[in-house]
């Protein structure tokens, strides 16, 4: 397995999909450093020398990827929370944040449903 920005790829899909599995990076920026890589982008991962493979962690490094993007994420959602905006407070309550209704749905921000009893009726 090449071993790129930390995370290992799979070596026996083509290099495209291989660099997908690095987060913050899809199939259109893959293409994109392949490109500058100067590397095919059907060769598969274990048809790459090691100076193509050189190439493209160089590529990847002009990328903000891995943990430096899911902190900037996590400090992006934190400022909301931290200036009390409406998208902070959702984040906050652990509801949906952009606009959908939460009658019927949103079980997977919600979590699983909390069963809650009804009153008991006072007989005389």
């Amino acid at each position: 397995m090449a071993r790129i920005a930390g995370v290992d790829i799979p070596n026996h899909k083509r290099g495209v999909i291989s660099l997908t599995y690095i987060y913050g990076v899809g199939k259109n920026r893959a293409k994109e450093i392949l490109q500058t890589a100067d590397v095919d982008e059907n060769k598969k991962v274990s048809d790459w020398t090691d100076q193509e493979a050189g190439r493209i962690r160089q590529a990847v490094d002009n990328y903000t990827i891995e943990g430096q993007l899911r902190s900037e994420n996590q400090m992006n959602i934190k400022r909301l929370m931290d200036i009390g905006c409406y998208r902070g407070i959702r984040h906050r309550s652990g509801l949906p944040v952009r606009g959908q209704k939460t009658k019927n749905n949103s079980r997977t921000r919600k979590g699983r449903r909390k069963t809650v009893a009804n009153k008991k009726k006072v007989t005389n």
